[in-house]
């Protein structure tokens, strides 16, 4: 288990979020949602359920985003992330990002958007013919959902850097044409933990994952096939840790370190299966999953607390993101008509 994350004293305001596309996993804990849990309470916190984004890669099946939003509500509650200190919200319930969306869409050229690195990689792991205008801008409306909050400090996976990265040059850029309004937000980066399979990361797409919400069985049959040293045919031959993903989880989620140091020792000299690896492996996992469960059936008993949760949340953003608005739309000079309330068509 890692150490907490070292806070900067200029952090006042954090800002992250998922794509409802599915049900979260331990990917996601390690690479994220650990990184929240550390900055909760420390700072003023906000979440995103980007269901916008989802139109990026995604037309077909939209009717299942809806139960996917509440899903990923259970599973930030589960782990331990609170209403009460953290701002959970819905992106679509705060149509104001769009308008600052727009207004940040000219700082940015074609070419600088498609140099993302992850552009290329979505149109290839999504077998997409060619990437949508929509993709191509992904990462401004990324822009836009960060700076409306004024996010100081953006928690990523490695793989979102240079999203945050585009995001603090459109803040300069802004600051410099109009007047000094966006923070140029950091981004720690939490790590990337790899795929069951050991051939990519964890991923939700390619079906190589643990999930928050797996049963104690599940879990058990997901690290029974979990891929290991491919050099290694019998126990008593030594066997590789480093790189291995089964110690990578073991790493991860086992809190008996005794166990760990124990286990890599004699896997090392050829002295233990791996088929007990993964035993104690899988009671290590649903060690760590048990209070997640016990947590997560406790708030889906409760009829209504995430609708609740969502529609309070999302009050609270939009009136940061009406504020940000007008200070943007002010900064531009953008005021003309400010005092009209309605405008009549025809005569």
């Amino acid at each position: 288990m890692d150490a907490p994350m070292t806070i900067d004293p200029r952090w006042k305001r954090m800002l992250t979020g998922d794509r409802p596309t599915g049900a979260l996993h331990l990917g996601h804990y390690v690479g994220s949602l650990k990184m929240r849990l550390d900055l909760q309470g420390k700072l003023e916190c906000f979440v995103l359920i980007a269901d916008l984004h989802v139109l990026t890669t995604r037309l077909e099946r939209l009717d299942e985003v809806g139960e996917n939003i509440r899903e990923v509500v259970l599973d930030y509650l589960s782990v331990g992330i609170e209403p009460e200190k953290t701002t959970i919200y819905l992106q679509s319930l705060v149509p104001e990002v769009l308008e600052l969306y727009w207004l940040l869409m000219p700082l940015v050229g074609v070419p600088r958007a498609q140099r993302i690195p992850t552009l290329k990689e979505q149109v290839r792991d999504l077998q997409l013919e060619t990437a949508s205008m929509a993709l191509l801008a992904y990462p401004v409306l990324q822009a836009a959902d960060i700076l409306m909050v004024k996010g100081d400090v953006v928690p990523v996976s490695k793989d979102q850097a240079s999203h945050v990265e585009l995001t603090r040059e459109i803040a300069r850029r802004f600051n410099n044409l109009y007047r000094p309004l966006f923070p140029e937000p950091d981004s720690p980066i939490g790590p990337l933990l790899v795929g069951t399979d050991g051939q990519a990361k964890a991923s939700k797409s390619i079906g190589n994952v643990i999930f928050l919400s797996d049963d104690a069985e599940t879990v058990s049959r997901k690290v029974t096939s979990m891929y290991t040293d491919p050099k290694r045919i019998h126990a008593d031959v030594p066997g590789r840790v480093e790189g291995n993903p089964v110690f990578t989880y073991h790493d991860a989620f086992n809190d008996d370190r005794a166990e760990v140091d124990e286990l890599r020792e004699r896997y090392r000299k050829g002295k233990v299966g791996d088929v007990e690896v993964k035993q104690r492996l899988a009671a290590a996992i649903n060690r760590f999953l048990d209070p997640i469960r016990e947590r997560r059936a406790a708030f889906a008993a409760k009829h209504g607390l995430v609708d609740e949760i969502i529609r309070e949340g999302s009050r609270r953003a939009q009136e940061e993101a009406r504020r940000t608005l007008a200070e943007a739309r002010e900064a531009m000079g953008l005021t003309y008509f400010r005092d009209a309330t309605s405008v009549e068509v025809g005569g």
